[in-house]
């Protein structure tokens, strides 16, 4: 296995240098009016000189070189627009505490809701939970995200008495966020695990298990949900992707001070260090997420192996 998690980071290492170097190309084919606040104000000589002093001036190889440079030194550079002369690494330092904490807590939201759903609409197919997490589900599948996030921002504020922007002084003001941010992935879990379990329970073990006499709950907590978890695990890190999509809307519907809202921001700014330093941070954790997907499946079932041709992923 260690071969394998070996060859996977060099693939991971691989692939993050291209998306960074197609982002920092991307953003250098920008029109250069965005640079500067007062353009119409400015003559040739002082945009030449800025534009010089930004590095801009350089001919694209030589520029992507020189960040390659800095960041190999771990030097992300510093902010040119957004907090200009700041370290990158200063500024996303602290806007990425409350990203992690809303993101990790709106996954545990989504496993503690999720799970018990999915298993619900599994033992009692038909019936009354299997039909509402199919509407659920259906609704979250086929509605876009930014219109139900807009539902739960205008109609829960009223309902529950919720503030309608984030306050850090404010504990009550992270509820409405994080249960937003967590709606996608309790539809993704309760679905999988659904049809996992359904696919398990049609098994001849099962079968004989229930010929044999064992308890029902038994069968369902031993052997259904043990087995039908097991795929799912493989889900659990990939889902964060889900959540990092979806944290970049609803930082900037809430105004929650988190390196969602920060990209936002600075893409419309056309910071491009900013830009490149929090598009390189999403990569490497979508990246990482699809590893450690692989890793824990193979820890979880016995019957996978990286080593051999027959168990290869």
């Amino acid at each position: 296995m260690l071969k394998y998690v070996a060859k996977r980071l060099a693939q991971s290492v691989l692939t993050l240098l291209i998306i960074t170097a197609i982002v920092f190309s991307l953003m250098r084919l920008m029109p250069i009016e965005g640079y500067f606040q007062n353009f119409e104000k400015l003559d040739q000589n002082q945009i030449q000189v800025a534009l010089k002093s930004m590095g801009l001036l350089d001919p694209l190889p030589i520029q992507l070189k020189n960040f390659f440079l800095q960041l190999f030194q771990g030097n992300l550079g510093n902010s040119l627009i957004y907090r200009p002369n700041v370290p990158v690494m200063d500024i996303i330092g602290a806007k990425a505490p409350v990203s992690i904490f809303m993101g990790l807590a709106s996954m545990a939201i989504a496993l503690l809701l999720g799970l018990p759903l999915g298993t619900a609409m599994a033992r009692g197919k038909s019936k009354f939970w299997d039909k509402f997490g199919t509407a659920f589900i259906v609704f979250i599948t086929a509605v876009p995200a930014a219109v139900y996030y807009l539902l739960v921002q205008l109609y829960f504020t009223d309902w529950l008495g919720l503030p309608i922007l984030f306050s850090a002084s404010d504990p009550s003001s992270w509820i409405l966020p994080t249960i937003s941010l967590s709606l996608g992935n309790i539809a993704y879990y309760a679905m999988w695990l659904r049809r996992y379990m359904v696919d398990e329970l049609n098994k001849d073990y099962i079968r004989l298990a229930r010929a044999k006499g064992v308890n029902g709950k038994n069968i369902m907590k031993k052997h259904v949900f043990r087995n039908a978890f097991v795929p799912m695990v493989q889900y659990l890190p990939t889902s964060l992707l889900y959540t990092i999509a979806g944290s970049i809307y609803i930082e900037s519907l809430y105004s929650v001070p988190g390196m969602g809202g920060l990209l936002v921001n600075v893409i419309q700014r056309q910071d491009n260090n900013m830009v490149q330093a929090l598009v390189l941070i999403y990569s490497a954790i979508g990246i990482v997420g699809l590893l450690l997907g692989d890793v824990l499946m193979n820890l979880m079932d016995p019957r996978i192996s990286f080593s051999k041709k027959g168990g290869a992923r």
